[in-house]
């Protein structure tokens, strides 16, 4: 079965058909008609379905994919697969009914993704000896205490006072931004390389180590803070410094170069967005320009949404075989996106508030829908140059 013989398969299909869901949703409950069986608080359901339901599924097919290739070992696929997939399904249908379900046994469900995916993307890198992905697991484990920590608050099993639900949110978030921080330094230098080479360019992106390691350590430190004490001048000052490496970092990879190539553009286009995220955040805690919620988006639609947007829609045609390439359909669509981070964070105040996040979500969702209409039959598909699946080729 196709579908379950590589990660990236039903990851890349599923995640995006239930943001479509989860946005429509949560559009509906701003009006006020939210599915009774929703938790109380509808705010962190949005919050924790798009970080746990939408990017920590994406990171899944994404990381697992990317492991079978840093290992050497055969993709997790079958009934390993199967029972991830079912784990992610599992947590979104409990969290789902929140309103109606014991709040331990939403917890006890909800982990079992991120407990499942850790032991599996462990198993594989550890019986690789793979040393130089061991970050990897360490994050994957933070990401899982940082989804028990806000489990922790809901079910008010720690004090109110400490806001360990809204802190575990954070957190997570933070966290996938630090993956993402890893793995973009990695993989945007190398395909921008590839693409300027095999257009007989002799420019070449420039990675420096020393600045990859601090962003890198700037970024988790700049999340830190952000959690835990979220309008302080420290936290101010952090993020104006993580602004200055990020843009430091992306000056090296020969962005502008790339514009000719959408599918190559984007993924420079999403990174652009840590830069601008982290000064909005600087802003906001000094009451300029946006709200911490709007510098929140600039983080969670600008970098993150839009980077699964931009890996997702690669690796897919790389890994069954097609050319890198991408179709009109798909140019639209990362266009729509990047209309939908900005939309967002130009929502007013007042009476069209909800105009203009309905925009947004609009705008958001009928991206994820052409990425579908373009996508189902490339992940429901056998590769198309002839060659077997990797994860067949090996026992």
């Amino acid at each position: 079965m196709a579908l379950l013989s590589y990660p990236f398969r039903p990851f890349f299909l599923l995640v995006p058909a239930f943001a479509v869901m989860a946005t429509v949703v949560w559009i509906f409950a701003l009006y006020g008609r939210a599915p009774t069986m929703l938790p109380a608080n509808i705010t962190y359901w949005h919050a924790h379905e798009m970080l746990i339901g939408f990017a920590l599924g994406a990171v899944a097919g994404f990381v697992l994919t990317a492991v079978a290739s840093w290992t050497g070992r055969p993709p997790v696929r079958g009934r390993p697969l199967l029972l991830l997939v079912l784990a992610w399904l599992a947590g979104r249908v409990a969290i789902f009914f929140g309103g109606l379900l014991p709040v331990q046994a939403v917890a006890v469900i909800d982990l079992l993704f991120p407990v499942v995916l850790l032991v599996l993307v462990a198993r594989e890198i550890l019986s690789a000896g793979n040393q130089r992905n061991y970050p990897i697991i360490l994050i994957l484990a933070a990401l899982t205490g940082a989804v028990l920590l806000y489990h922790l608050g809901n079910t008010g099993m720690l004090p109110l006072a400490i806001e360990a639900d809204r802190i575990g949110l954070y957190l997570f978030m933070h966290l996938l931004l630090v993956m993402i921080t890893v793995i973009a330094g990695r993989i945007v230098p190398t395909f921008t390389a590839n693409w300027l080479r095999a257009s007989g360019s002799n420019r070449k992106p420039v990675s420096r180590e020393l600045l990859d390691r601090t962003t890198i350590g700037a970024t988790a430190v700049t999340g830190l803070y952000a959690a835990f004490i979220p309008n302080s001048l420290v936290t101010a000052l952090l993020a104006i410094i993580a602004a200055a490496l990020h843009a430091a970092r992306l000056s090296g990879w020969c962005s502008l170069a790339t514009v000719r190539e959408p599918l190559l553009f984007v993924l420079h286009a999403a990174y652009a967005w840590f830069p601008v995220a982290y000064l909005l955040m600087a802003a906001a805690i000094f009451g300029w320009l946006v709200t911490p919620v709007e510098a929140m988006h600039a983080l969670g639609l600008g970098v993150i949404a839009m980077m699964i947007l931009a890996v997702t829609t690669r690796v897919a045609l790389g890994h069954t075989g097609r050319p890198l390439h991408a179709s009109r359909f798909i140019a639209v669509a990362y266009v729509l996106a990047a209309l939908a981070v900005v939309f967002r964070l130009m929502t007013p105040s007042g009476a069209n508030y909800f105009l203009w996040l309905l925009l947004s979500a609009v705008f958001w969702s009928v991206a994820l829908i052409l990425y579908l209409v373009v996508y189902a039959p490339v992940l429901l598909g056998p590769r198309v140059d002839g060659r077997p699946e990797a994860s067949m080729r090996r026992p």
